[in-house]
């Protein structure tokens, strides 16, 4: 009797960590699709998609530490004559912390500089919460990565 109490008193407590353990990995896929929607529309000088992924409140910093608002940052995305020949996420992890999720990751970036084309590689870190059961990042920096 105390074996089979202990059985289901050890299942009872686990059920919630699993529940958990589940909503974490779709934050994380939700949000893992959110940054390669994100490299696309830059790409693509796509504003009106990346504007809904931002909240209206983002801070942006540069690779140079400048810092951008969303507006701003907006007013930079050009057509697709944009400068950027390719926005490429080589890896990306997700840490979901309650109603935030931190995306960690490498970008490669390939671009017109000066009439040349420039490859870089940056260590980007975007802060995301759920505003209203929606995912929109509210802080996003980048880091040049020296070779």
């Amino acid at each position: 009797m105390k074996w089979t109490a202990c059985v289901l008193l050890s299942l009872v407590c686990t059920l919630p960590l699993a529940a958990q353990e589940g909503a974490e990995d779709r934050v994380r896929a939700e949000v893992l699709a959110l940054e390669k929607a994100w490299n696309q529309a830059y790409k693509l000088g796509d504003a009106k998609a990346l504007a809904s992924l931002f909240d209206n409140g983002l801070i942006m910093v540069e690779d140079d530490g400048s810092l951008k608002t969303k507006a701003q940052f907006l007013a930079s995305v050009k057509a697709p004559t944009s400068n950027q020949e390719q926005v490429a996420p080589e890896s990306i992890t997700v840490r979901v912390f309650e109603q935030t999720a931190i995306a960690i990751g490498v970008i490669a970036v390939k671009a017109k500089e000066h009439g040349k084309t420039v490859a870089r590689r940056e260590r980007f870190i975007d802060t995301w919460i759920s505003k209203n059961g929606t995912w929109v990042c509210i802080a996003t920096d980048a880091t040049p990565m020296l070779h």
